[in-house]
């Protein structure tokens, strides 16, 4: 597989790091490869696919639409606690909505800027633009797993997830050609985002880092 270069910059974090987020705002949309991949959006279950008419169009949200040969897949979405649980669906409609824009070709999709806000939203853009100039899409299956979720206070929530790209592969969009490198230990993501509960009781990703490569996400 040819690794795509992950969303923000590389940069190692533990759990306890990503709360650093909240001081910093820590982001950045800087690339290694060349084009990289992420999304997300399913609340239910213990692996649950990529999004629903139900799920991401219900209460006035924007429905998000993958392309018939696309699919992220979503572990541990469920942990007992509702609060936790609403912060996870949002924190993978959020990486959904990243990679809509990507299959659509645009930074100006209504999901885009509904679930990402402040730095996520603009290294967002930045991310999904490098796709768009590089005439490249992606497709094949993602894997989310070991989503974890700290609550930092009234609003405030932190998400680490592994991501495991070794079956989803960057397709040129006017040659058609798919590139099925084999996979390697880049094809494995560690990401740590931090959200926040908007007036309308959305948990927008505000800022996000990640490490590709990371020992963490290995199989």
């Amino acid at each position: 597989m040819n690794p795509r270069p992950t969303l923000l910059a590389a940069i190692a974090l533990t759990a306890a790091a990503a709360l650093s987020l909240s001081a910093c705002g820590s982001d950045d949309s800087s690339k290694n490869k060349a084009n990289d991949k992420i999304a997300g959006a399913d609340t239910s279950g213990e692996a649950s696919a990529s999004p629903s008419r139900d799920e991401s169009g219900a209460a006035g949200r924007p429905e998000i639409t993958f392309p018939s040969d696309a699919k992220n897949v979503f572990e541990d979405a469920k942990t007992g606690d509702a609060t936790k649980d609403a912060v996870l669906a949002d924190s993978a409609l959020s990486v959904n909505s990243v990679d809509e824009a990507i299959f659509k070709g645009s930074t100006s999709t209504k999901a885009l800027g509904f679930y990402n806000t402040d730095k996520a939203l603009s290294s967002s853009i930045t991310y999904v633009q490098r796709y768009i100039d590089s005439g490249d899409t992606w497709i094949g299956v993602t894997r989310y797993f070991d989503r974890k979720v700290t609550l930092s206070g009234d609003g405030q929530a932190y998400v680490s997830y592994c991501s495991d790209e070794s079956k989803s592969f960057i397709k040129n969009r006017k040659t058609k050609k798919v590139d099925k490198s084999p996979a390697d230990a880049d094809s494995y993501v560690l990401y740590n985002s931090k959200l926040a509960k908007n007036t309308h009781g959305i948990w927008q990703t505000t800022a996000i880092v990640s490490k590709r490569g990371a020992k963490e996400c290995q199989p």
